[in-house]
């Protein structure tokens, strides 16, 4: 089995989900779709490697990154935070180029990532002053869910997958520790709702739908009953987002930032 990279597993315990940070990233909704498909959003059909020459990977470009790329309310946001996701999202976003050819535009992009840094300190912020703390016990099941997202069959492969990269055990269930207290403030302070079957039905009969009009594709979504609980799981996962996203943009308003960028 493939282990994911430290920044693809990374990606996940930044926030309150994958989903929820391509949300706070500002991206385009064909963007989130791309990559909610990329980590375990739902079923999706095959994607074609491309094809043709291979082509030099472009370079993350952070020669022009201030030493503190932002403020928050008194916190700093240092440029060795913002370059290691700054960089994980390049990576992503230059595969994406050799399949469409378009070139990434690291400007907006480093805007995107600075935004994205900020609402999470806002988020992050906002979740202490509430008061949230998570339990040893809290930490393990998020570490659960991050296993599962990622393909791995336990948290402790979260860890050793971290670990063999790198990583201190303590950072790996700090940073759990973080998105568990994300996801409970985000959801004590919206509307977060479970799908219903028919909800749930209705995504997998337009996913079928879809597939069948690109036409040529030799994989198969699997059944509904199959992949419901991760249909579910891509709604919960969106509507987190939508609330974070509104959230930070409140807590920006009241707040005092300065993003150096």
């Amino acid at each position: 089995m493939k282990v994911p990279s430290t920044s693809q597993i990374r990606r996940s315990l930044v926030a309150v989900s994958f989903a929820a940070v391509v949300a706070l990233t500002g991206c385009s909704d064909d963007q989130a779709a791309q990559s909610g498909a990329s980590d375990g959003g739902g079923p999706q059909p095959a994607a074609s490697d491309g094809g043709g020459a291979e082509q030099a990977a472009p370079e993350a470009d952070v020669s022009d990154v201030p030493d503190v790329v932002a403020e928050v309310n008194g916190e700093k946001i240092t440029k060795d935070q913002f370059v290691q996701t700054y960089e994980a999202q390049f990576q992503q976003a230059a595969m994406q180029q050799q399949s469409t050819g378009q070139e990434t535009d690291q400007d907006e992009l480093k805007k995107q990532v600075a935004g994205q840094l900020v609402d999470n300190e806002l988020l992050q912020q906002a979740a202490d002053d509430s008061g949230i703390t998570a339990s040893d016990e809290d930490i393990d099941a998020t570490l659960e869910e991050i296993a599962a997202q990622n393909g791995l069959g336990s948290a402790d492969e979260v860890v050793q997958a971290l670990e063999e990269q790198g990583m201190d055990e303590k950072d790996v269930r700090a940073d759990a520790a973080s998105q568990y207290a994300l996801t409970t403030y985000v959801e004590q302070e919206s509307d977060i709702k479970e799908p219903s079957d028919k909800e749930l039905k209705a995504q997998y009969d337009e996913l079928v739908a879809q597939q069948d009009q690109a036409g040529g594709q030799e994989s198969e979504i699997p059944p509904f009953e199959d992949v419901k609980d991760q249909l579910a799981q891509q709604t919960v996962s969106q509507q987190q987002g939508e609330a974070a996203t509104k959230l930070a943009a409140d807590l920006k308003e009241k707040g005092d930032v300065t993003i150096n960028l």
